[in-house]
């Protein structure tokens, strides 16, 4: 066992991986940590060359990324509500007045208390269109 600057510089990248992840979280730095961290007790135990331990940490971080993508991440859980912070996709396939006509393919629905810019088939004001999706914040309709 050895305490040399190769050993104390892998210790050093697991933590800083370890504090990013905590500053960023999205479980991806996390795992570059285990790498950085496996290669640290690695290092420690044996001597190997920096090209060698930069390679492993390499070999290791894909690995790790994989073990997260394939076993952890698959996993989640399924929402009951999975349009519930994608409010346009939740509009889609609803049947609503037009309450601005179509016009050069642009116009203005109500739907609750907010008005959408809706693009389409020119039609009259009143004539109930069915929302077929959206571009951003702009829903697509076709008459009903």
């Amino acid at each position: 066992m050895r305490w040399d600057w190769q050993v104390v510089a892998w210790a050093a990248a697991a933590l800083v991986l370890f504090a990013l992840e905590t500053m960023a979280p999205g479980a991806f730095m996390l795992w570059l940590g285990f790498a950085a961290a496996a290669l640290f007790v690695v290092v420690l135990l044996f001597d190997i060359p920096v090209l060698a331990q930069v390679t492993l940490f390499v070999v290791l971080s894909f690995i790790s990324i994989q073990v997260y993508r394939h076993w952890f991440r698959g996993r989640e859980r399924v929402s009951d509500r999975p349009t519930l912070n994608r409010r346009t996709d939740a509009l889609v396939g609803r049947v609503v007045p037009l309450e601005s006509a179509i016009a050069s393919g642009r116009g203005r629905v109500q739907i609750a208390d907010a008005y959408w810019e809706v693009t389409g088939p020119d039609l009259p004001a009143g004539t109930a269109v069915r929302i077929i999706g959206a571009d951003g914040m702009t829903l697509r309709v076709e008459a009903a």
